[in-house]
């Protein structure tokens, strides 16, 4: 809730607590399916529900869509590809993904939400839009996330060691969250493309990196140790976005500098 405390009063704007895993009848235009944890500890926590979200929550998502005739966006993710044969990641590339691992929760729970976006579209005719998001990051996020960019800097700020599983040399390519979701916007609004679309920056470095930048940044006493690396992580990460260029016009802006300044600042003003 505190993350939309300055739309509450808006008189345009109104907040529905619900469980997109049951059904609800609403009138609409557009709808945004955002629904679904997207860190590893916040979806392996409840690994059955995050499936329902993906699949139920999807299909109740769709439905609504259907009856309304509104567009529908999903959400989805990087972690279709799973630890990807090919870098950068091309939409067109199936992926590599264990379905019985530990994150098939999540990464099998939203390609089969991807599947029944096109398969509403194929036989009821909805109109549809699938992005994948890369790793974004940005203020707002939840301090306990347990995504690395929210964990790093909490650390520092903190003076607690720097946690790296493996050795840090799994890349990642982090979005600042005002380009992300420019980019869904953007995604939402044309009439080029259903997707799936990339939306991420393609800027790659490695998680040691991150921590080394972080560092530098943050006035603090944190060290890097090194754990073991949990299972089926993924060693590469970076977004193809030649179709969300060509299709959306849309590009990142905001550099990992800039990003990271905002975000430690975010930080440093929840913690004092």
């Amino acid at each position: 809730m505190n993350n939309i405390q300055d739309l509450i009063q808006n008189s345009n704007f109104e907040f529905i607590r619900h469980d997109i895993t049951e059904s609800i009848l609403l009138e609409v235009d557009q709808i945004y399916h955002l629904a679904c944890p997207a860190s590893p500890k916040a979806y392996q926590y409840n690994s059955i529900k995050t499936i329902k979200t993906n699949i139920l929550g999807t299909m109740n998502a769709l439905g609504i869509a259907k009856r309304t005739k509104a567009r529908i966006l999903l959400t989805s993710t990087s972690e279709v590809y799973g630890d990807p044969q090919i870098s950068p990641q091309v939409e067109e590339y199936w992926g590599n993904v264990n379905p019985i691992g530990i994150r098939s929760c999540y990464d099998e729970g939203k390609r089969v939400a991807e599947t029944l976006m096109v398969e509403y579209h194929r036989n009821h005719n909805v109109d549809i839009r699938i992005a994948r998001i890369f790793n974004t990051y940005g203020p707002k996020m939840d301090k306990n996330d347990g995504r690395v960019v929210s964990n790093f800097i909490n650390q520092c700020l903190e003076d607690k060691n720097i946690t790296i599983y493996g050795e840090g040399l799994q890349t990642r390519s982090f979005c600042y969250v005002d380009d992300t979701v420019d980019g869904l916007i953007k995604l939402m609004n044309q009439t080029n493309t259903i997707g799936p679309v990339n939306i991420g920056n393609p800027y790659e470095l490695t998680i040691k990196e991150l921590a080394l930048i972080l560092l530098e940044k943050i006035e603090t006493k944190s060290k890097i140790i090194f754990e073991v690396l949990p299972s089926d992580d993924l060693m590469k990460r970076q977004p193809c976005i030649k179709k969300a260029k060509k299709y959306l016009e849309w590009e990142p802006k905001i550099g990992l500098e800039e990003g990271l300044n905002k975000t430690i600042e975010y930080f440093k003003n929840l913690s004092s």
